[in-house]
């Protein structure tokens, strides 16, 4: 198994003073991102209708252009009781997915999600994005938010692992910066921020997994040897009815929180850890 050498990484330069406010820093462009999925949720109360094949026709017709593919997923959940266990209600959320499976918008009783594997920069996947949230409100028409996230989740595996230490910050780095690393095979640490002004919070969940390992298996494939991964999921949840859905302030919102997401990459990353990854900082 490869572990991370006890190295220490240098300070980053031109990192925020503090990722969770002010304006993010310049975008350093990488030629080979550890990006590996990128997840954009709109929560809204239920909708029962959108468990009919036939309520969905004019939201898929809207979208089909881009997103031919159209895979239902029926889930079913389990109640435990005095008597048991007993099936609670199933639940059918509709996956559209673009030719090359790279990009899914994904159409629940109460959600819609945007994710993409293939991710190319913060323009894109908020034009993206606005273009199903139109959808959403042309054809389905939720009338308001409940709540609002943005996930970005990267991973360093192969020969980078070694050198992690030199390419985050110490405080990231953790028990991988010291000589108990040889010894780590699974290290994850959590931490919830609140953002300022009301804004929302961000989990933010990084550290080291063995091969074959995840934290999420919805939202991160586990593969063949181990890997770090920095996992940030920016969210805001609106008291009940107090927020329309406004397609505008919608992206908006969520553009807000890709940009705070960035500083707090760029806060936790090195500039080697950039130039290994082909930016140039």
């Amino acid at each position: 198994m490869t572990t991370p050498m006890n190295r220490k990484a240098s300070p980053p330069l031109n990192a925020p003073d503090t990722p969770l406010a002010g304006p993010p820093p310049r975008e350093v462009p990488l030629t080979d991102p550890p990006l590996v999925r990128v997840i954009a949720q709109v929560r809204f109360p239920l909708i029962a209708s959108l468990e009919k094949r036939e309520f969905i026709a004019s939201f898929q017709e809207a979208i089909r252009g881009c997103y031919p593919v159209l895979r239902p997923e029926e889930s079913r959940g389990v109640v435990f009781g005095p008597q048991g266990v007993a099936d609670a209600r199933s639940n059918t959320s509709w996956r559209f997915i673009e030719a090359s499976g790279a990009w899914r918008v994904t159409l629940a009783p109460d959600f819609l999600a945007l994710d993409t594997t293939r991710y190319s920069s913060r323009d894109d996947f908020m034009r993206r994005l606005e273009v199903v949230l139109q959808a959403l409100k042309d054809h389905v028409d939720p009338k308001v938010v409940d709540r609002l996230g943005v996930r970005y989740i990267d991973r360093v595996s192969g020969e980078h692992l070694t050198d992690l230490p030199q390419l985050v910050r110490t405080e990231v780095a953790g028990i991988l910066g010291s000589p108990l690393a040889e010894h780590a095979r699974h290290a994850i640490s959590e931490s919830v921020f609140v953002l300022p002004e009301d804004e929302g919070q961000v989990t933010v969940r990084w550290g080291l997994l063995p091969a074959q390992s995840t934290v999420d298996p919805g939202g991160l494939d586990p593969i063949d040897e181990p890997s770090w991964i920095l996992d940030t999921d920016a969210f805001r949840s609106f008291p009940a009815g107090s927020r329309e859905l406004s397609v505008s302030s919608v992206v908006e919102d969520a553009r807000g929180f890709a940009e705070r997401i960035y500083s707090i990459f760029r806060w936790a990353v090195t500039n080697e850890f950039l130039r290994r990854y082909g930016g140039e900082p």
